[in-house]
């Protein structure tokens, strides 16, 4: 079974990405299932109801999230009733949405997907280890395969969960930077691991963001209103091959695809 990851989708340009590059990428590649972090779909900030359906009709399976996933007011009216939309699961009980959910891939294999945020710079939300390790048993009594976006500022954190995982989760990848790194690998008892996936949106902004406002801002260190750049978008993603009748992953490498400008 091959699972296709894609980075954080930054906007308009970032959803145009989504739509050019990701329904030939699934084909070239023989994906049997994706997973798309939509966080930022929204303008950059937030997720829409319009939007979630957006990348699902891409090509998209479960759409996860991070710390931005409320910044739109919409997705309190919509996420109790969009079972492919997850939300980071530590944040406390009563909050709206899931944590995770248990999709079938065309091919008829239960996929998990569970969601969760770090705490490392970031909100003071509930532990993401202990929250990892209960729900992680409680999804594979439904099936082995257990995809994990850890939305993460801190790297050491990331690699933490990585560790913490192994042998447990199929694979565990990071969101939130907007920024790729290389460190692939599959870890020794079978968890297929990256830092962080990277983005869907431009190329040419600040992880996304006009660069005139972003260095505005750092030079006056005054407040100010941050838009989506334009131009040509990449898309970051990852491939991820695995067995699903343990679970386990073979193999994990990194993919980038670019739009015209």
């Amino acid at each position: 079974m091959r699972i296709l990851l894609i980075g954080d989708v930054v906007g308009r340009p970032g959803r145009r990405a989504i739509r050019e590059l990701l329904p030939p990428l699934i084909e070239e590649l023989r994906a049997d299932f994706v997973v798309v972090n939509g966080e930022n779909a929204a303008g950059g900030f937030g997720i829409t109801e319009p939007t979630y359906r957006e990348l699902l009709d891409a090509g998209a399976h479960v759409v996860t999230t991070g710390n931005h996933v409320w910044d739109r007011k919409e997705v309190l009216a919509f996420i109790d009733h969009a079972p492919q939309l997850v939300r980071p699961a530590n944040f406390p009980p009563g909050a709206p949405g899931r944590g995770s959910v248990v999709v079938r891939s065309p091919g008829g294999v239960p996929v998990a997907v569970l969601n969760l945020m770090g705490r490392t710079f970031m909100s003071a939300l509930d532990c993401p280890f202990r929250t990892a390790d209960r729900l992680v048993e409680e999804l594979r009594r439904e099936t082995p395969v257990v995809v994990v976006d850890f939305h993460a500022e801190a790297t050491a954190e990331k690699v933490a969960m990585g560790w913490f995982l192994d042998g447990r989760a199929t694979v565990v990848f990071g969101t939130h930077t907007h920024v790729p790194t290389a460190d692939e690998r599959v870890l020794p008892r079978g968890t297929a691991y990256l830092t962080d996936l990277g983005m869907t949106g431009p190329r040419d902004g600040v992880i996304g963001m006009e660069r005139e406002g972003v260095l505005r801002h750092l030079l006056s260190g005054l407040p100010h209103r941050f838009e989506v750049a334009s131009g040509v978008a990449r898309m970051d993603a990852a491939l991820v091959q695995l067995d699903e009748a343990s679970g386990r992953a073979s193999s994990i490498q990194r993919i980038h695809r670019f739009t015209a400008a």
